[in-house]
């Protein structure tokens, strides 16, 4: 679950982020958000996790940072003993996902049709989200996909710095016990996952942006 709490969050901040910063290129919010994402993207997960944990769990204590709750504690002591592994997983997503959208933007804010929709007396908004997003998103969606894979990786370390029970947490005990079947197990199990997810992707996608799928179609 920390994977997809992480996808979650990391879309829904840069999708925001990066199409405001789109609409205000070269302005002073523009130049802000890319400075302050180019800094955080650097920030490796593992340090990121850490000074959460010194600053958020220790010295401020707001929220724990052991001791991991499942559903059955209830919703809320579930997502408090999340917030900070998801945190760490989703900075550098956030920074990569609002850079991607944001020259995607800017390249559809360019087009022809664009301008005829301006012409045409549309809001900005409407430009933005329904003109200019809808097909500058596929990029975004295909990406966040293609991440899942990645993000297994990261997944390990955090989950061992929050001690936080996942997947990556299932992989590192079975590698380190020498748990074989276990381990092919989880393989597998992540590899359909993988795979589901990508067609779902793959299906927004045709949604989102029609002419994807009358390619596929015309292929």
């Amino acid at each position: 679950m920390l994977m997809i709490y992480t996808q979650v969050l990391a879309l829904a901040v840069a999708i925001p982020l990066g199409v405001w910063s789109a609409y205000r290129v070269g302005k002073r919010a523009d130049k802000v958000i890319s400075n302050t994402l180019f800094t955080l993207s650097s920030i490796p997960n593992f340090a990121i996790a850490l000074v959460l944990v010194l600053v958020i769990g220790v010295r401020l204590q707001w929220l724990p940072t052991l001791d991991y709750q499942p559903y059955s504690a209830g919703i809320w002591e579930h997502f408090k003993h999340m917030i900070m592994p998801v945190v760490s997983l989703s900075v550098g997503l956030i920074a990569a996902y609002t850079r991607l959208l944001r020259a995607d933007m800017i390249a559809a804010l360019r087009e022809d049709y664009i301008l005829m929709a301006a012409s045409k007396g549309l809001t900005d908004r409407r430009i933005l989200w329904r003109h200019a997003f809808r097909p500058s998103s596929v990029t975004l969606f295909t990406s966040a996909a293609l991440n899942m894979g990645g993000l297994i990786g990261g997944a390990i370390v955090v989950e061992t710095i929050f001690a936080t029970y996942g997947v990556g947490f299932e992989v590192f005990a079975a590698i380190s016990g020498r748990q074989y079947i276990a381990l092919q197990s989880i393989v597998g199990l992540i590899s359909i996952f993988y795979v589901v997810f990508n067609l779902i992707v793959d299906i927004l996608a045709g949604y989102v942006d029609p002419r994807t799928r009358d390619r596929r179609v015309n292929a």
